[in-house]
């Protein structure tokens, strides 16, 4: 299983709104980087990532799950972006701040922290389960 890393600004899509969409979830669409895009291409039903509120928060605040491989972005007629579609799993009991996964040395290598700018982006699984552990969720 692959893991995943989902980052948005709470003023844009916030944990709490994927949370009201329940099991029908909700299109992670919008993203126009090419980088991102392959990797939501090679995204599985059944994988799970971290929701990571961007910008003031800069923290993991929850798990998702893929419920709907990549397919035609619904926001743009440019057959070019995809989107899959995620459902709110469970919160983090304790969120993880970005500045706790930086003084993890077994996390230096996490994209998180080296190409903070993609919005969508792999987990690896040794990192997976360090930040739900310092989230108090099991992996």
């Amino acid at each position: 299983m692959n893991y995943w890393l989902f980052k948005s600004e709470p003023s844009s899509w916030s944990w709490n709104e994927q949370l009201k969409k329940g099991e029908a979830g909700e299109e992670w669409d919008g993203v126009r980087n090419y980088q991102a895009r392959n990797f939501m291409i090679n995204m599985k039903v059944g994988e799970q990532g971290f929701f990571y509120h961007s910008q003031k928060e800069k923290s993991v605040v929850g798990i998702v799950e893929v419920i709907r491989e990549a397919r035609q972005d619904s926001t743009t007629t440019d057959k070019r972006w995809q989107c899959v579609q995620i459902k709110a799993l469970k919160s983090m009991n304790t969120i993880v701040h970005l500045h706790q996964i930086k003084t993890q040395p077994e996390l230096n290598g996490m994209m998180l922290v080296n190409n903070p700018r993609l919005s969508v982006q792999p987990v690896k699984e040794h990192e997976w389960k360090i930040v739900c552990s310092l989230g108090g969720v099991s992996p």
